[in-house]
């Protein structure tokens, strides 16, 4: 705990379990792991198995996992690459086919990079980001968005989102707004250091 603190430069610490499933590598991960190196060698012109050589190797360099095969690999390196491919994806804008688009299951660290890279959540489509909790009177630069919650959403579903129930349109598109972390804040201009500098000593102040 004493690390923890130290680490955490005075903010809440917080750490991370991670548990390896060792069972092996289902055919419906396969199957979205070779459609997104698809999508990666159209966008790129190498050949498929190159574009794989490659994305692995990247992904070796990366996280120094060793050498994995697609064939008998287990769920935990397939979910991990898998979501490596998807952040390279974000990264360069190499666009997502439709279909697999729908079959990605939407979770915080994809909603992240939807929001940091300006994607719907939804379809894929450029997108602008909702605030799931309602503003209120609330001025936009006068508002502590660490407090709330976040969807990117293409205009269509955008509007959509707008005129119906929030818990409905989750329940609908099984998607969830997520707080966005204060750097990622600042990076995208939604707040200033100086913002979140005046809001932390208003809350000292406060004693909350």
């Amino acid at each position: 705990m004493d690390q923890l603190q130290r680490f955490a430069n005075g903010k809440q610490p917080t750490a991370e379990l991670t548990i390896q499933d060792e069972r092996m590598i289902s055919p419906d991960q396969r199957k979205k792991i070779f459609a997104l190196i698809h999508d990666v060698s159209q966008f790129t012109g190498y050949d498929e198995r190159d574009a794989e050589m490659v994305l692995k190797y990247r992904y070796y360099a990366k996280t120094g996992a060793d050498s994995f095969s697609m064939s008998n690999c287990d769920v935990t390196t397939a979910n991990q690459f898998l979501t490596f491919i998807l952040d390279f994806c974000f990264e360069w804008d190499i666009p997502f086919r439709t279909k697999l688009w729908d079959s990605i299951i939407v979770d915080y660290h994809l909603t992240l990079q939807c929001i940091i890279h300006r994607k719907c959540v939804i379809c894929g489509k450029h997108a602008d980001l909702h605030h799931v909790d309602v503003l209120g009177n609330r001025k936009r630069n006068f508002t502590d968005h660490r407090k709330f919650r976040f969807l990117p959403l293409c205009r269509i579903h955008h509007q959509e989102a707008e005129n119906i129930p929030a818990l409905e349109f989750a329940q609908k598109y099984q998607v969830r707004g997520i707080k966005i972390p204060e750097d990622d804040l600042v990076m995208l201009g939604i707040m200033t250091r100086k913002q979140i500098i005046y809001w932390n000593k208003r809350y000292e102040m406060e004693g909350s």
